[in-house]
């Protein structure tokens, strides 16, 4: 009788292993699989579908091919809303990401208080975002309802002079901006500290011999170092702040006007206030590869550095 060698039989051995913890991986990943594609495959799918259709509320009405695109490249609002997005994410992107890195070298500082310090700065994170924008509106209403006006009047301002943050479209930018970053500069802010954990302390030692200072260690070694992690954030922050909504109709509803109505706002209103669903839909899409674009460009950048 014949035998397998001992090589063969681990090799047969390993095979069988493999397969085993394939099955046992499928299994685990096959409820997110069918979650995923259900909630975020199927509804991206359909939403192209509808784009070439004129779709309301009741239904499919009929097919119109391209129309639904060219509807909305001759759309001065949807210029506008996507503009008004654009101008969002110029304004929020710069001011998060300085303020994120600012307060992660605070929090990330050799003191006994540096947790409190991470707990404090990350505890707006944890808030809904009505929270927030009730908390936004509270603090610039006029006429000493809001704390900005009663503040400055108790420090001495001339009480019949008023700051009307929401009825001025540059200072309805400034209130929701600041807003923005109050709620969600946690997030970044732990990233940038755990970047600052995996420096090793040997460069600063060396810096410190070398005779560096503290700005010095900061430009030249610091900053250097979050270089990748500065970049993920950039990008992780430019895709969220394209996507803006829910602020902005809750302390603004996109106004004065329609100075500071998104584009997704504005897409909503298209969808289900007026029943336009094939040209909301195309709107979507358009606003879906920008955000491709976006993260293939952040692709590229990244294995760029990792070259």
């Amino acid at each position: 009788m014949q035998t397998l060698p001992t090589s063969a039989l681990t090799r047969s051995a390993l095979k069988k292993r493999a397969i085993r913890g394939d099955i046992v991986a499928a299994c685990f990943l096959l409820p997110f699989t069918i979650l995923y594609t259900v909630f975020t495959i199927y509804p991206v799918l359909q939403g192209g579908y509808i784009s070439f259709f004129k779709w309301n509320l009741m239904g499919k009405q009929g097919y119109v091919g391209f129309d639904n695109y060219q509807t909305i490249f001759g759309d001065s609002f949807f210029w506008l809303a996507l503009w008004n997005t654009t101008k969002f994410v110029l304004y929020s992107t710069p001011v998060i990401m300085i303020s994120s890195l600012g307060l992660a070298l605070l929090a990330n500082r050799a003191t006994k208080a540096k947790r409190v310090y991470r707990t404090i700065y990350f505890l707006p994170n944890l808030l809904s975002v009505s929270v927030i924008s009730y908390i936004a509106i509270f603090m610039a209403q006029p006429y000493d309802m809001g704390f900005l006006s009663k503040l400055m009047h108790t420090l001495g301002v001339d009480p019949n002079y008023e700051i009307f943050w929401l009825k001025d479209k540059h200072l309805a930018w400034v209130t929701v901006v600041v807003a923005t970053l109050w709620w969600t500069q946690g997030y970044n802010m732990m990233l940038y500290v755990s970047a600052l954990q995996d420096i090793p302390d040997r460069l600063y030692e060396a810096a410190s011999i070398d005779g560096a200072t503290p700005k010095q260690q900061l430009f030249y070694v610091t900053l250097p170092m979050l270089k990748r992690t500065t970049l993920l954030i950039l990008m992780l922050q430019i895709i969220a702040s394209f996507k803006v909504y829910a602020q902005v109709k809750l302390i603004t509803g996109g106004g004065p006007g329609r100075a500071t109505r998104p584009l997704i706002q504005y897409i909503y209103e298209q969808a289900f206030t007026k029943q336009k669903l094939g040209p909301a839909c195309a709107m979507s899409f358009v606003l879906f590869f920008i955000l491709i674009l976006l993260t293939l460009v952040q692709r590229r950048i990244q294995a760029k550095e990792e070259m």
